[in-house]
Formats: structure tokens, C-alpha cells, sequence
């Protein structure tokens, strides 16, 4: 039976999630907003910078709503009566100020969401006293690399008291929006807490494009009526009580720019007039940014509640509590069918906090690197050094969609590999979106012209491994395997992608494949995207992952055959180019059959160097693994007879490929002797496994750092369970030890399709030296647990992979508001990097649910 949010989704769909949570925490130091000349964005447009000048491309703010064009934004502002500015956005460190990169100093949380946005709840921590915004920057630029980053919480600002902000949103109609404001004094004493619930237009206006500035004004009730051609007129309205300020979404010139030109009523100006009273907010009512100030005290212990609604007429906000009620019934009912009382209590608690913080990353993004490069007609020209630097070469790409961020804060930009991980636990809520945003990286506006995907902001020109193929088809399996034509839509746009590698990552046209970093950032001895003098890196996870690639494609045009036979020459010619990276694989060493690993190999000065680095880079061919099943090759004449006369006249090409007693074809670069030898290490507590996954890299590398002397230079690798003391990458990008969620996703589900393969009859030790032998699939087991156990309470009644402090301690009042961190310290578990990496960390949703293996006995006969 289908249940309401569901019936939303089928039947109105793009009406539902026209307004969303689409506002990111942070807009400011990003790329889109750098018009300096030596593309340092960080110091281009500072946290300071963000309350007084005018974003160019999108817009930020706490708990922040828009339409999916970003037209209008809201978002609510706070006070706390002791701080030198708002709270209008979450606070960070900037790259240069962290002793590892950047990092956002807040605490908040994501507690509940429903796909369309109909309901949804956030928590932020606020203090009482003074924001310790300079203590933060001073203590953080003090500290080495070998030291921890200084948090928020170990400031001990808490321990004077706190305001506990719950904002809760809920939708009567797909354009009737209320929300619930509610904030807590947890002290000991009477406090006062400012509320400012804030609407503006974003500035489209200022750049000489023709577009008209819209206006708002107040109301005689007090409220905020907003007309503007494009969303027509809305209007917001909120509980009794408050006063209504207006400015203008327009930049502080005197002050950002110290040009001499008056702006009466700045973005800035509702600050201002908070702060100090000063005449900075417009006495007629009007203009493009307005905010309901609300201030209340609150004794200890107890609650204010403002309510706010936007809506297309005006609409009485205080009259919601059985909208909130309604909606918070449905997402209860939407959740009890996605995760059934079957699953654990404290599973489905961690599933449905993953999945809300996935749906809260939901961004409007908006690029156009033409107008970028050029700048715009009312602005002064960019500097000449823009026309040669960052992203010249992708003139083609002009984004404004709604896209799912790695992050809010820290990331607020796609990142395409990060995308493809996302969309596997969005497929357990909105099949839709998660399809969407897989073709989207394949449209015009998008995909280079040379078939690339773009890789990142920073530079869309990296290279990300090729996973989309992959995640397409694990979407298309999750969503009952019926939408042909999204696999059909994709294959053509990855097909480009699949010949950009071939021709521009195989350098010498012999199957092996170079791409830099790969999403791996310092793995290596050395930085793997600029090589070291004239020597020439064959790596084995880039060839890995073209080798994984093909067997993708493979797979989709074989489920495409139901709908053309013409799809059987193409699955023709994948297999043989699986067969063929596989062999160049072997004969050029990337298998080193004395350590059983596989490992990257440095050509340099005439000779080959194995780069004997026990790291998720040789782990990665395990990932290259694919059945075709024998039903499959009964059906498929032209295919099955082309793959025999290959293997039978190229022997050395299948040797890669097994049939077990079924007649399923194992097609692996990999082979179950292979396996089995690789899993002693892999599956080594003084290794790879910890207890909570496996890690980036070997522990045994803790006493024995790998180290190559090469062109005059020393390069090593050592063992780094936490935050990364390599600056080769930067901060947040260590994978020397720490444990991350999507690899040991990719080798989960690689090791129950050997299982599969091997009819449960492949057993090995677990872990290794204990005598325990388990078959391949119960291992996959175990270790998906122990990545769902890091969010799990243990035995101290912690869960690992929270901070450990008080407040999240058991009883303490955060205990059960969870972090879903970038990565986790290989030995401890600890959440690291970013806090709210719910990207692909939100793939413990599919764990904690079994849903990750879509290489069931159903889907695998195909």
C-alpha cells in the first residue's frame, strides 16, 4: 500500500520539491566567488566578507529554504546578545587557518527529512557567550600537523550554557511552507535569544545581465509580501510579537570595497541595526532582504517557539499544528516501511539520521564558467591571469540545478565520484533524484566535450575514477531493474566518457592507465598527478578502475540486449577490453606474485620500480569483478560465440575468466587463488582490518614506512590513523590509514558476488591467524558491520565514531545526534574531516538496512 509521501512523490513530483532545503551553510572562499589573481579563494571572499557583500552565484544560511532556481532564499538568523555579529552561517577555518585545511568550528545536526521536503528537522548547538571566533582561528594556526584540531567543543564554551535551536519545517501544500523555531536555555540563568527569521532575493540584479530587481515590503500585519516576475508573490507571515526590518541584498561598497558610493540600507544592514541600532535598515519597509526580529527571554530551562510560514497568500503561521503533525505522522509512516521493525532499533535510528543529512545536501548549484572567465558588464574585468588558469578549458559548463553536495559546509560543490556513491542510499528514498543527478553529469552542460566528467570545482579537469557506471547500475538494480531507458540514456553518455579515458589516460596505448590522485589524495610516496622528473607512473588503480569500468558496461549492455540485440556487439567489445587491461596488468608487473598485492610501478631512469605500498590501491582490482551468468550466455548466441573464439584463440587473454560448475562466467581481474591470497592481508588485524572497516592503508606500515629515493629526492609513507600529517594534498585528505566509507563499500559488494560465484564454498581465516573460517560472503558480512558499528553504541554506551566529549557522552544531551564524518581513524574509530560527509558515509543507510547487496541470487541470474 502506498503510504502519503510516497503518493506525493508518484503523482506531483517536481511541484513537491520546487522548494527545498537548497541553501548551503557556507558560499563563501569557494571557487565561483574567487575573482582574485592568483585564484586563492580562500582569502578571495572571507567568512567576514559573507554578512556585507553580495554573492555573485548562490547564497547561504542556517537551516536555509529555497526555490530550485534560488530566486528567494530563507533562512533564520540568531543572537545571542553578546556576539559581534549574527549568526546568519555557520563558522569555519578557511585552508590556510586549520592545521588540517579547512574546517567548519559548529555544532549542528540533521535529524529527520522526508524527499519531498515535507518535513524535516535540524538542531544547532549556539552558545550563550561570545562566539570564540578569533580563539578558534589563533589556537588552530598554532598547532603542527601532529597535533589534533582544536573543535568548538574542546573550547569549553558549553559549559556555560547553550541554546538549543530546533528548527523544524513541515509543507501544507508544495507552496505552503511553515516553520517551527524553537530554542531551549540550557543554563542556569534568565537569558535572552534573538530570533530573526530572514527572506531575501538572491542578487541577480547588480551585474548587468538585464534583470529586473524584484522588491519586497512589509505588510500592514507586520508580515513580508515579496513580488518579483518569475515566483509571482509570496508572502510570509509569522507569530505576534516580532519587528520587521528590511535592506538590501547589496554589498557594503564603503566597507568591503572602501569605495565611496552609498548604499543606505546594505546587505549588512539588519546586522547592524541588531547590533548597535544604527539607521541601517529601511524605515519605508522595502527592499530585497527582510527579517522578522524576534526577542525573548527564557528562563532556565524552559522554550521559546516562533512560527513562520510561507505561503502564495498570507496565511496564518501560528495555525500549523496540525500540518506538523500530519507531515510528522507520514514521515514516521514513510520510514516504518523503508525500515521495518525488523531491523534493528538502533539501525533504523542511524539509517533514518543518514538519509535526513543526505537529503538536507540537497544544493542549488549555479556555474557559468563563460561568465566566470569574462566577468560581467558591470563589474571590472577579472584579471588578465584568469584567461590561463583555473578551469579556461571548460567554457562549455554552465550549471544551475539542484545537486547533492559531499557536504554543505565543507564541500559546497559537486564532486562527481562523491555523486555516484550518493546516489545509492538516495535510491532508498527518491529513485528519481538519484537517477537525475547520474545523467546530469552526462548532459551537454556538464560532460566536456571530449567526453570528460567534471571532476570538481577546483578543478574540473582532475580526474575522478570512473564509478558511474557502477553506481548506475546499482541504482537501476535498487529500483527494481524496470527503467531500461535511464540505463540506456547512460551508456550512450559513458560510452564518450569510456573513450576520454582510452585516448587521453593510456598513454602509450598498451591497457595501462595513469589519472593522478584518483580521489586517493596522498596514498602515495609522492603527488601521483605530477609525477616525479621523467619517470612515468603505470598505476594499478587506474587501471583497476578501467578494468572495473568495462565490466560495467559490459553488464549494461547485456541488460540492454532484452531491448536490442544490438547491444550484444557491444558487450562484445567490453569483455575483450576487460581481457586485454587484465593481461597488460600481469605482463606489466602490476601483480606482485612474492608479496601477493597489487602495486603501482614507477618507470624511471630505464627501470621499473615496484611502489611496495600495502594501500587501497592495490585493493582496488578487486573491484574489477562481474558474472555473466549462464542463462545469460544460453540467450545471447552472438555474444557467447565471439567470447569463445576469444578465448579461444587469445588464451592469454582469459585467463581471467572462470566458470564455476553452474557455467557462470567469472570475469575478474582477480582470480579466487588470487583472492584467498590477498585476504590473509586484507583481512590481517596488524594490516588492513580494524574494527570498524578496513583501512586506507596496511598498519604494518606503522613500523615499516615504505621509502623510495628518486630524482635526488626522499618520498616515504607511514601509517596515519587520524588527520593526515602530509601536506601533499592538503588537510581532510588522508588516506594513509583512516578507515573511508565508499572503497569498503566497493569490496564488500565485490566479495558477495565471489561468494555468489563460488556457491559459498570459498572460506577463509577471519581474521586472519585466528582459525575462524568463514565463506566469503560472511566475511562481507562482518566487515559491513563493522563500518555500521562505528555509529553504533558499544559496550561503554559510546559510539566509536562520535567526538569524544561529554556531550555526546552516554546521557550526555547529544548523545543520540549523530556525525557522519568524511572518514574514521583507523584504530579508534573516531569521526575525522569533514563532520557531515553524508555523501557517501550516508552508505551506512544501506548497510545498516542490508540493502547494499543488490548481488542477491534474484538479480545475479539475469
Amino acid at each position: 500500500m502506498t503510504n502519503a509521501e510516497q503518493q506525493r512523490l508518484a503523482d506531483d513530483y517536481d511541484s513537491w520539491i520546487a522548494w527545498g532545503p537548497y541553501v548551503a551553510e557556507r558560499a563563501w572562499g569557494t571557487v565561483r566567488e574567487d575573482y582574485s589573481a592568483n585564484g586563492d579563494a580562500w582569502n578571495a571572499f572571507t567568512y567576514d566578507n559573507a554578512r556585507s557583500r553580495t554573492f555573485r552565484w548562490n547564497e547561504d544560511g542556517l537551516f536555509g529554504f529555497s526555490d530550485d532556481n534560488q530566486r528567494w532564499c530563507f533562512s533564520v538568523s540568531l543572537w545571542n546578545g553578546r556576539d559581534p555579529h549574527l549568526k546568519e552561517r555557520l563558522f569555519g577555518l578557511n585552508g590556510h587557518e586549520g592545521n588540517h585545511a579547512e574546517d567548519v568550528k559548529e555544532e549542528w545536526w540533521y535529524l529527520d527529512a522526508t524527499p519531498s521536503h515535507s518535513w524535516g528537522r535540524t538542531a544547532y548547538a549556539y552558545p550563550r557567550m561570545e562566539f570564540p571566533y578569533a580563539h578558534l582561528r589563533q589556537v588552530n594556526e598554532s598547532r603542527n600537523r601532529q597535533e589534533p584540531e582544536y573543535e568548538l567543543v574542546d573550547t569549553g564554551i558549553f559549559e556555560t550554557g547553550w541554546w538549543d535551536v530546533q528548527v523544524t519545517h513541515a509543507k501544507a501544500a508544495p507552496d505552503d511552507l511553515c516553520f517551527d523555531i524553537t530554542a531551549t536555555n540550557h543554563s542556569n540563568e534568565r537569558d535572552t535569544i534573538h530570533l530573526l527569521p530572514t527572506i531575501w532575493f538572491r542578487n541577480r540584479w547588480s551585474w548587468g545581465r538585464g534583470e529586473a530587481k524584484p522588491e519586497l515590503h512589509v505588510t500592514d500585519a507586520g508580515g513580508i509580501s515579496l513580488h518579483e516576475t518569475d515566483t509571482g508573490t509570496l508572502e510570509l507571515t509569522g507569530s505576534p510579537g516580532s519587528t520587521a526590518l528590511t535592506c538590501d541584498n547589496e554589498t557594503n561598497r564603503m566597507l568591503v570595497h572602501r569605495q565611496d558610493v552609498d548604499v543606505r540600507y546594505p546587505k549588512d544592514g539588519i546586522n547592524d541595526h541588531v547590533m548597535a541600532g544604527l539607521p541601517t535598515v529601511n524605515p519605508e519597509g522595502t527592499g530585497t532582504k527582510a527579517a522578522l526580529w524576534y526577542q525573548h527571554e527564557v528562563d532556565p530551562g524552559e522554550s521559546v517557539t516562533v512560527r513562520v510560514r510561507l505561503a502564495t497568500s498570507a496565511k496564518d503561521a501560528d495555525a500549523t499544528d496540525e500540518i506538523f503533525a500530519a507531515r510528522q505522522a507520514e514521515a514516521d509512516e514513510f520510514y516504518a516501511e523503508l525500515l521495518p521493525d525488523t531491523i534493528d532499533p538502533q539501525r533504523r535510528t542511524i539509517a533514518r539520521q543518514a538519509l535526513a543529512g543526505l537529503l538536507f545536501s540537497k544544493q542549488w548549484y549555479h556555474f557559468d564558467v563563460d561568465q566566470w572567465l569574462d566577468g560581467d558588464p558591470a563589474s571590472n574585468p577579472p584579471p588578465a591571469s584568469r584567461l590561463s588558469g583555473r578551469n579556461t578549458s571548460w567554457r562549455h559548463l554552465n550549471n544551475a540545478d539542484v545537486i547533492a553536495m559531499p557536504d554543505t559546509w565543507e564541500y559546497p560543490w559537486y564532486a562527481a565520484w562523491d555523486t555516484a556513491f550518493h546516489c545509492l542510499p538516495f535510491t532508498l528514498v527518491d529513485p528519481t533524484f538519484a537517477k537525475t543527478q547520474l545523467h546530469l553529469l552526462g548532459r551537454e552542460w556538464y560532460q566536456h566535450p571530449n567526453g570528460q566528467l567534471p571532476a570538481y570545482e577546483w578543478s574540473f579537469s582532475d580526474v575522478n575514477p570512473p564509478v558511474h557506471a557502477w553506481a548506475a547500475l546499482r541504482v537501476f538494480e535498487l529500483d527494481g531493474g524496470w527503467d531500461t531507458h535511464f540505463l540506456e540514456r547512460m551508456l550512450h553518455k559513458l560510452m564518450l566518457n569510456f573513450t576520454w579515458w582510452v585516448n587521453r589516460r593510456d598513454a602509450d596505448g598498451n591497457n595501462l592507465f595513469d589519472g593522478g590522485f584518483l580521489g586517493l589524495d596522498n596514498i602515495g610516496p609522492f603527488d601521483r598527478s605530477a609525477g616525479i622528473g621523467a619517470g612515468r607512473l603505470e598505476q594499478a588503480d587506474a587501471t583497476a578502475w578501467m578494468a572495473m569500468y568495462s565490466l560495467d558496461l559490459l553488464d549494461m549492455s547485456l541488460r540492454l540486449t532484452h531491448e536490442s540485440p544490438a547491444y550484444e556487439d557491444l558487450a562484445t567489445k567490453f569483455a575483450e577490453h576487460f581481457a586485454y587491461i587484465a593481461t597488460a596488468m600481469d605482463e606489466h608487473e602490476l601483480w606482485n606474485e612474492d608479496d601477493g598485492f597489487y602495486y603501482d610501478n614507477l618507470k624511471i631512469d630505464g627501470k621499473s620500480i615496484p611502489l611496495s605500498v600495502r594501500s587501497m590501491v592495490g585493493l582496488i582490482p578487486l573491484f574489477a569483478t562481474r558474472i555473466v551468468s549462464a542463462t545469460n550466455q544460453q540467450r545471447l548466441t552472438s555474444f557467447t560465440t565471439h567470447l569463445t573464439w576469444f578465448r579461444d584463440n587469445k588464451p592469454e587473454c582469459s585467463l581471467h575468466m572462470h566458470e564455476n560448475d553452474r557455467g557462470d562466467l567469472l570475469m575478474s581481474l582477480v582470480s579466487p587463488d588470487r583472492l584467498v591470497r590477498m585476504l590473509q592481508t586484507i583481512l590481517d588485524e596488524d594490516e588492513f582490518l580494524s574494527p570498524h572497516g578496513l583501512r586506507g592503508l596496511s598498519k604494518a606500515h606503522e613500523n615499516d614506512p615504505f621509502s623510495l629515493k628518486a630524482d635526488g629526492q626522499v618520498f616515504e609513507v607511514g601509517y596515519e590513523p587520524g588527520e593526515s600529517e602530509s601536506s601533499l594534498f592538503g588537510g581532510n585528505s588522508n588516506w594513509r590509514g583512516p578507515v573511508w566509507f565508499p572503497l569498503n563499500y566497493l569490496l564488500i559488494e565485490s566479495l558477495r558476488r565471489f561468494d555468489y560465484w563460488a556457491g559459498g564454498k570459498l572460506t577463509v581465516e577471519f581474521p586472519t591467524g585466528s582459525g575462524v573460517e568463514m565463506t566469503i560472503g560472511e566475511v562481507a558480512d562482518h566487515l559491513a558491520n563493522r563500518l555500521v558499528s562505528l555509529f553504533e553504541v558499544d559496550e561503554s554506551g559510546q559510539r566509536p565514531a562520535v567526538p569524544n566529549n561529554e556531550m555526546y557522552a552516554p546521557g550526555g544531551p547529544w548523545h543520540d545526534r549523530l556525525l557522519f564524518h568524511e572518514y574514521f581513524h583507523g584504530d579508534s574509530g573516531a569521526g575525522l574531516g569533514a563532520s557531515h560527509q553524508t555523501g557517501w558515509t550516508a552508505l551506512v543507510a544501506s548497510l545498516a538496512t542490508k540493502s547494499a547487496n543488490p548481488l542477491g541470487r534474484r538479480s545475479q541470474a539475469r
